[in-house]
């Protein structure tokens, strides 16, 4: 692994001197209708010359149509909608869209189970400073199942990423990632019938805030990580990894004693990866059974972050036809596919361990006997990308054995002290429901067709390299995926890019629809023999300027998704309020996101990521983009006949491979023209 930059970035954070705090960011604008109305047209393109294609009205009729439908909705509905937006804004205390519309509508109304279909997953690398012979998860004989190293890489990772959030509220690490920091910590998803809502932050100096919430072999406990603060004006200290390490094996030996009397835990966790009003309906049930119900769940909810100690290893079966090769054929280091799915699959939940988890916290690191670690969470609070960095400042640093001698002052926390068990009181009613969870849970991982792709051809440095052109590695791996689509499925699709609006105060993210006039253009050219390597090449780079324009567009609040989403929340239909550009068929098939994708890190201390696709027909696409390689993880369904991840690896490394071969070729026949060109020109 490549430490060295990570190390040095990510230690800044951790001083306290780093110059005056970054200027507070302005406001994110309501773009004007016209400008929405243009963009929303100009997606409309490519979907209109595909219907004409395949025997659909005239391209020039279906496009009238629709500029008629935009022209009217502004010339009438829309101004007032657009008129209510503004006012809107004007009384939101950050902006139009966060505080009254995105986290009902994108997270907390949606009533699918957060296991697979929204929490997403991350795969950590392997510490190289824990001995080899630990990865095997080789054991302590104990009951409990769970290992030295195990415990040791816990307490390490949870102290060094309590750290970051320390040491960013203290440091100038920016407003946005203050920001949102503040949002990962001591908060939760409280499911309620038809939108959920999110747990308010707690007192900082409780003793449920100053703890971490732990489940091994289906129990809850809570593990005390901050001592309690000296005055008001101070901050709760944080514990040493020691400290917190000596706490963890406290817990385990409880456990051990606990499944010697043979006890049997009630499996809150697995009620929490049910549909969200089955969950409601037993959470509330459960709460109203008894106090201690009552005060553990309080203590879940508060607490700073959740911990899952595995007691098992979990590890794929290869099937006769799967290969055990590794993903590519250019580095022998490269792990096995087998290895890094069975990683990631353990991260997102599988029949051994999903009821080991507590799928409502925002941050939960996971950890297995073998120290294979990785981080999942309730998407709704903030976007992966914050996870990330903070998972990147736990990693960039490997287990440091000095920091676990236990110093003279700390000896009086290693008493039987600093934990309790987070009880929960059951009866036949919930047993069941339990068992019926396990049952839906079990049926939607079986179901979750999650594979990680390492593409090390080449990566971010060879995409900017490319001749003299400055090729953009994101815009390019989108054509990639655009071009596997097409010759996947015979046909194009809506397609959903995240792109963030960090720049702006409570700014989320804004939708990049990379199907486009220019990359349909470019892909129909890649899949036509009569095409030259030179006309395609051009096209290319008209798809991919014209992604990055609209990138930057979207970045910058000149996106127009969101802005489409406001004014169609603020129609009144009770009022007979309509607009017949919403109602178009249209309006919806260019939203369905088939192919959901998002960017993350360069990715250089992880193994893969993932999300679950939007669409039971369709992919969802996550990748890290490194200087050297692209790491893929896409996620389908296995029982949708149209769609196997397995075949839509293989469309994606072979698009990656021929716009490498089609690039290579330019360059070298320019180059080439150059060399011979007359000095005097």
């Amino acid at each position: 692994m490549q430490r060295t930059a990570l190390v040095r970035n990510m230690q800044m954070l951790g001083s306290h001197k780093q110059g005056a705090r970054s200027k507070g960011r302005g406001r994110l604008p309501v773009p004007t209708l016209r400008h929405t109305l243009d963009r929303y047209l100009d997606s409309l393109e490519p979907f209109l010359h595909e219907d004409e294609s395949r025997g659909g009205m005239s391209f020039g009729a279906a496009y009238s149509l629709r500029q008629k439908w935009a022209n009217d909705f502004e010339a009438s509905i829309g101004s007032t909608l657009q008129e209510r937006l503004l006012a809107l804004d004007k009384v939101s205390p950050y902006n139009w869209l966060d505080d009254n519309f995105w986290i009902n509508k994108a997270y907390l109304e949606w009533r699918a189970p957060l296991l697979v279909n929204s929490n997403w997953w991350l795969a950590f690398a392997d510490d190289p400073l824990i001995p080899r012979s630990a990865l095997c998860g080789e054991t302590n004989n104990n009951r409990a199942g769970t290992t030295f190293w195990q415990l040791r890489r816990s307490a390490w990772l949870v102290h060094r990423m309590l750290q970051f959030r320390d040491n960013a509220s203290q440091t100038t690490a920016g407003a946005w990632l203050l920001e949102n920091t503040s949002k990962m910590f001591n908060i939760a998803r409280i499911p309620e019938l038809h939108c959920d809502t999110l747990s308010k932050p707690p007192d900082l100096s409780s003793q449920s805030a100053r703890s971490i919430f732990l489940m091994i072999h289906d129990w809850c406990y809570s593990v005390t990580v901050y001592y309690p603060p000296s005055s008001k004006s101070e901050p709760p200290k944080l514990l040493s990894p020691g400290l917190i390490e000596a706490r963890l094996r406290a817990v385990v030996l409880d456990v051990e004693a606990r499944l010697s009397n043979g006890e049997k835990p009630l499996r809150v966790g697995v009620l929490s990866a049910d549909d969200r009003d089955r969950w409601a309906e037993n959470l509330n049930y459960l709460l109203s059974l008894s106090l201690v119900n009552q005060k553990t769940y309080q203590a879940m909810i508060q607490s700073a972050m959740g911990l899952s100690l595995d007691h098992i290893t979990y590890n794929i079966v290869p099937s006769p036809s799967s290969s055990s090769l590794p993903l590519s054929h250019t580095h022998s280091r490269t792990p096995s596919e087998t290895s890094i799915d069975s990683h990631l699959h353990a991260i997102r939940g599988t029949i051994q361990n999903v009821s080991n988890r507590f799928y409502d916290k925002a941050l939960t690191l996971i950890v297995d006997p073998s120290t294979r670690a990785g981080a999942s969470g309730e998407h709704s609070p903030v976007d992966a990308l914050v996870p990330s960095i903070v998972s990147e400042y736990g990693l960039v640093e490997g287990v440091d054995a000095e920091a676990f001698q236990i110093q003279d002052s700390e000896k009086n926390g290693l008493d039987n002290s600093g934990w309790e068990r987070l009880d929960w009181v059951g009866d036949d009613k919930m047993q069941k429901e339990c068992q019926l969870a396990t049952e839906r849970a079990n049926t939607l991982v079986e179901n979750s067709d999650d594979s990680a792709m390492w593409f090390d051809k080449f990566g971010t440095n060879w995409i900017k390299s490319v001749g003299n052109y400055k090729l953009s590695p994101d815009a390019f791996i989108q054509m990639a995926l655009q071009l596997a689509w097409y010759r996947y499925r015979g046909e194009f699709t809506a397609t959903y890019e995240t792109v963030l609006t960090r720049m702006f105060k409570h700014g989320r993210t804004e939708t990049l629809r990379s199907f486009s006039r220019e990359s349909r253009l470019w892909v129909l050219s890649m899949v036509n023999s009569k095409a030259t390597n030179a006309e395609r090449f051009a096209l290319l780079q008209k798809a991919i300027s014209s992604h990055s324009r609209r990138t930057r567009e979207a970045m910058t609040g000149r996106g127009f998704d969101r802005h489409l989403l406001g004014l169609r929340l603020l129609l009144r239909p009770l009022n007979a309020e309509s607009a017949a550009l919403f109602e178009d068929e249209l309006f919806e098939r260019s939203s369905e996101w088939k192919l959901s994708t998002s960017g993350l890190s360069a990715g250089l201390l992880f193994k893969g990521t993932g999300f679950g696709t939007v669409y039971e027909d369709g992919f969802g696409v996550n990748y890290l983009a490194a200087p050297d390689m692209v790491k893929f993880g896409i996620e389908s369904k296995f029982s949708n006949p149209t769609t196997s991840t397995q075949a839509f690896k293989q469309a994606v490394s072979s698009a990656m491979e021929d716009m490498f071969a089609l690039c290579q070729e330019i360059a070298t026949t320019e180059q080439n023209l150059h060399v011979s060109a007359p000095s005097h020109l």
